[in-house]
């Protein structure tokens, strides 16, 4: 089975910060992870080559030091590693990025499954995985919990799959290839071993431009970017608010006159 993993490296939850002249995250100086929830999505990668052989490569766009969050993964046993990384792709907005990773994918070739964490903590937008499946005009399963089994049905393979939902989840049944985004729920992430930071580390890191993923500039960057920050700021305090004490009825005519009083 082949896998394909898509990842983001993000600034640490603690240490975020904005630059205020830009609208854009400052992220030199600035401890990076892999995004919190593609760690899941890494684990499942592995765990289905573990069960069915295969290969699994991870893929990411962004600046050089991505490249210290793709031998992150290589040293959990990831097979092969692809950055994404040019100038051409700053003020990429999630449409052009998933359209960037799935012609990235596309360069790949083979793939039965991409696997993408729910969302990224940085934007948290859970976009970017449903719109490479656009690109790629395959079938996608959002906030999977269980990959339940694979079979065979009419010379198709087809995945049997848990989806979370609010009040419960769903089971669904998808034909390879097909894209799916993973929640937390639905497995450990491994630790690395000292084998494979010392794999990590000597393992060369397959680095594509916009040439050379054939991208078409009209869908890449700020060009591709039918959305925009225009601002950011940070919310003022909330006042205090009061509680109110009495009998439900009583409680019920105090919230009343307080809304009448204070919403025009």
């Amino acid at each position: 089975m082949d896998i394909i993993v898509c990842i983001k490296q993000v600034p640490d939850t603690t240490d975020v910060r904005i630059n205020p002249d830009t609208n854009t995250l400052v992220r030199d100086g600035v401890a990076s992870i892999i995004n919190p929830f593609d760690m899941y999505a890494i684990e499942e990668g592995l765990r289905l080559k573990e069960r069915f052989g295969g290969k699994v490569t991870v893929i990411t766009m962004g600046p050089p030091q991505s490249e210290a969050a793709l031998r992150e993964a290589l040293s959990l046993g990831v097979d092969q590693a692809v950055l994404l990384s040019d100038r051409a792709f700053a003020g990429s907005d999630t449409l052009a990025t998933s359209y960037a990773l799935a012609a990235g994918i596309k360069k790949i070739g083979v793939y039965d499954v991409i696997i993408c964490g729910k969302q990224a903590i940085d934007g948290d937008t859970a976009q970017v995985g449903p719109g490479i499946s656009v690109w790629l005009d395959i079938p996608q399963v959002t906030f999977v919990k269980k990959i339940e089994e694979t079979k065979q049905e009419k010379g198709k393979n087809i995945f049997r799959l848990e989806r979370m939902v609010e009040e419960g989840y769903e089971v669904i049944e998808v034909p390879l290839p097909c894209l799916i985004t993973v929640v937390k729920e639905i497995n450990e992430p491994r630790m690395p071993s000292l084998k494979g930071m010392m794999r990590s580390k000597k393992a060369e890191i397959i680095k594509w431009t916009a040439e050379n993923i054939n991208a078409d500039e009209k869908n890449i960057g700020l060009d591709g970017s039918p959305t925009q920050v225009v601002r950011i700021f940070t919310p003022s305090p909330r006042k205090g608010g009061q509680i109110l004490h009495g009998e439900p009825d009583e409680v019920a005519d105090k919230l009343a006159e307080f809304l009448k009083e204070n919403i025009n």
